[in-house]
């Protein structure tokens, strides 16, 4: 996994697991070109379609005549609204199309999703089947629903056991497994980043924490145990997995499914 310097998109690479995903890849001597609201190398607001074609025209720029070895997204949202959809579900679909022919100039492409326990929660129908039609509209719609119904929780959920339906059937398609770029997410428990701290120091929001997400090994994650498993579906030495949705929850799949 130390052999020539690849070239690698995080996205979300401004905190978080992207943040340290990125730190990790270009301390191995990776090029890396992040991709976040701000304080990246392209600054571009994924909860929009415009924003995304931006997102891609950016990284199109900057690896120029070159090629692009891998795409991480790590971006999204965890507060809960209908704009989770926008970025979560179609701000990942949209850049890994939109990337996938600067992925195919590369001998080993690898795209490393970032998905969550979420995903095996209850989540709203409605919502998913809009996603997987493609229509952000019926999705965005959907979600105001769920919001007004006072189920909002179950929109990042939703966004999540989308994406994975998603991945499962794109990853072994012609544009993607028999171009041998290889498709495949890590599904986080509870992480200890900016986005849950408020939530990990409230005594109550981190009792519900526990009883959703039982994490019995080693408890709630560092970033880096995430970044580290990005890494190895990253890796060349990664020839054969496709469309695989892997827990790093510290055992919380195992208990609650």
């Amino acid at each position: 996994m130390n052999g020539t310097p690849r070239t690698i998109v995080v996205t979300g690479a401004a905190s978080g697991i992207g943040a340290t995903t990125a730190e990790l890849l270009r301390s191995r001597g990776d090029r890396v070109i992040s991709v976040d609201l701000r304080s990246a190398d392209v600054c571009a607001d994924l909860s929009s379609p415009s924003g995304r074609a931006d997102a891609v025209a950016g990284v199109a720029t900057l690896v120029g005549d070159g090629v692009l070895d891998g795409l991480v997204t790590c971006a999204g949202l965890s507060r809960a609204g209908a704009r989770q959809v926008s970025v979560n579900y179609f701000g990942t679909v949209d850049l890994v199309t939109g990337l996938r022919p600067l992925l195919a100039r590369s001998a080993a492409p690898r795209v490393a999703l970032v998905s969550s326990i979420s995903s095996t929660q209850p989540a709203d129908a409605a919502v998913v089947d809009a996603c997987l039609a493609g229509s952000e509209p019926d999705a965005l719609a959907a979600a105001e629903a769920a919001v007004a119904a006072g189920r909002p929780h179950e929109i990042y959920a939703s966004t999540k056991a989308a994406l994975n339906r998603w991945l499962r059937r794109t990853a072994v398609s012609e544009e993607f497994a028999a171009a041998g770029i290889a498709v495949n997410a890590i599904a986080p428990g509870v992480v200890l980043t900016p986005m849950t701290e408020e939530l990990v120091s409230d005594p109550q929001w981190k009792a519900v924490m526990d009883a959703a997400v039982p994490m019995p090994l080693n408890g709630y994650a560092p970033p880096e145990a995430i970044a580290h498993a990005l890494l190895w579906l990253l890796a060349p030495e990664n020839t054969h997995m496709a469309g695989q949705v892997v827990f790093v929850d510290g055992g919380a799949e195992a208990l609650t499914v």
